[in-house]
C-alpha cells in the first residue's frame, strides 16, 4: 500500500474528531489501514499490519483496549462518510437489515446507506436485539432522524426500502416529513382506490410479466402511487411511493446498491461476518471502522478509474470489477489520488 495513500488517510482521519484524543485518532487511521491491507476484521489479522515496530500480540492488545474503552462520535463519522462521496447533488438513502449467527450470538443490524449514482456507503446503523426479527417503525424513524441530522432533509432525493419497511406509522412519517420514497410492499397488503374499493394484488388478474399502475391509491392508510407486476409463481413486485408513477420501477431498481454494499462489507470484501466480537457496543464500532475502510477503498477505486483505463462492463451492463476491487491496483502503479473531504 503506497505511503502517499497512508498519509492521505491519516491526515483526513486526524482532521475530524471521530474520537476526542489525537492519539486515538492516529490509532483509528492505523486500524483502517490495517483493515484495508488484511481485508479481514479479525483482530489478530489486523494486528499483523498495525505497527511493524512492535509485536503483533501487543498490537492486538491495543485493538482490544480501543474497542473496550473508546467512544466514537457516530454523527461525526457519518459526516466524514458523506464528505467522501464523489460528485454533487442530492443523496439517496437505502434501508435494509443484515444478520448472521456466530454460535449462540445473533447479529441483526438495521443499516442506512447513502449514495449518488453507483456509489453507496453505510451512513448510520443500529444493532437490533430481537432474535433476528424485523425492525419496527420507531427504530426506522430513529435511524432516519440521525441521518437527517447529518445531511439535512432538503438533501434527500429518495428513500428506498424492501418489503420489511412498510406500515402506517412509518409511511406516514416519511410523507409528513416530505421525504420522497419508494418501498416494496408484501403481496398480502391491500390497495384502496378513490372509489373505496379495497383489493389484494393477487385478485388483479395479472399474468406473469404484466404490470398495472395506480395513480392515486391508499396502502397502509397512506395515499400515493403504486405499481404491481406479476412475477410468476404467485409472487408480485408491489411498489408504493411518492414519486411519479412511470418512475417507480427504475427508482426502486437503485435499491440494489445496498445489496452490493453488504456483499463488500461481508464475505466478498472485509469478511465482517467472520468477526468474533459479540458485544453490541463493540460491534457497532467495528461496523463503523469497516464502513470507513470501505469508503476509502471506493475513493481509491474511483481515482484509479479516472486516471487509468475504465473498468470493462459485462453484457448485463454491470462492471466486471467493482470500484473497491479496483483499489487493489494502487500497489502496482503510480496513482494520483484526489480524495476530497469537506470537513
Amino acid at each position: 500500500m503506497k505511503q502517499c495513500l497512508i498519509a492521505k488517510i491519516t491526515t483526513i482521519l486526524q482532521q475530524l474528531p471521530i474520537v476526542s484524543n489525537l492519539a486515538r485518532r492516529k490509532f483509528v487511521a492505523q486500524f483502517i489501514i490495517g483493515l484495508i491491507k488484511s481485508r479481514n476484521v479479525q483482530f489478530c489479522e489486523v494486528a499483523q499490519h498495525l505497527n511493524d515496530a512492535v509485536k503483533p500480540a501487543s498490537n492486538e492488545t491495543r485493538i482490544q483496549d480501543f474497542f473496550r474503552q473508546v467512544t466514537l462520535d457516530y454523527l461525526a463519522l457519518a459526516r466524514l462518510l458523506v464528505s467522501l462521496l464523489p460528485g454533487q447533488g442530492k443523496l439517496r438513502l437505502c434501508l435494509d437489515r443484515t444478520e448472521w449467527d456466530f454460535g449462540q450470538c445473533q447479529v441483526n443490524i438495521l443499516l442506512v446507506t447513502v449514495g449518488r449514482g453507483d456509489w453507496h456507503v453505510p451512513l448510520y446503523w443500529h444493532l437490533l436485539d430481537n432474535r433476528s426479527g424485523n425492525s419496527n417503525a420507531a427504530q426506522r424513524i430513529a435511524v432516519l432522524e440521525a441521518c437527517l441530522a447529518v445531511v439535512g432533509r432538503d438533501q434527500i432525493e429518495l428513500v428506498l426500502g424492501d418489503r420489511e419497511f412498510v406500515g402506517h406509522t412509518w409511511l406516514k412519517w416519511l410523507q409528513d416529513n416530505g421525504l420522497p420514497f419508494v418501498m416494496r410492499v408484501p403481496k398480502h397488503h391491500h390497495l384502496t382506490q378513490l372509489s373505496g374499493e379495497c383489493r389484494a394484488v393477487a385478485t388483479l388478474g395479472l399474468a406473469p410479466g404484466q404490470v398495472r399502475r395506480f395513480a392515486q391509491v391508499q396502502v397502509d392508510g397512506v395515499w400515493g402511487q403504486a405499481l404491481v407486476k406479476a412475477l410468476g409463481g404467485g409472487q408480485f413486485l408491489f411498489l408504493f411511493g411518492s414519486g411519479s408513477l412511470p418512475d417507480l420501477g427504475p427508482l426502486y431498481a437503485q435499491r440494489w446498491s445496498i445489496e452490493q454494499c453488504f456483499q463488500n462489507l461481508k464475505g466478498r470484501g472485509f469478511d465482517l461476518e467472520n468477526t468474533r466480537v459479540r458485544c453490541h457496543l463493540k460491534l457497532r464500532k467495528l461496523v463503523a471502522l469497516v464502513s470507513l475502510a470501505y469508503a476509502f477503498c471506493l475513493s481509491v477505486g474511483q481515482a484509479a478509474t479516472e486516471q487509468g483505463p475504465p473498468i470493462a462492463r459485462k453484457n448485463h451492463g454491470y462492471r466486471a470489477t467493482s470500484l473497491s476491487s479496483k483499489a487493489t491496483s494502487w500497489g502496482r502503479r503510480p496513482l494520483n489520488l484526489r480524495m476530497t473531504s469537506n470537513l
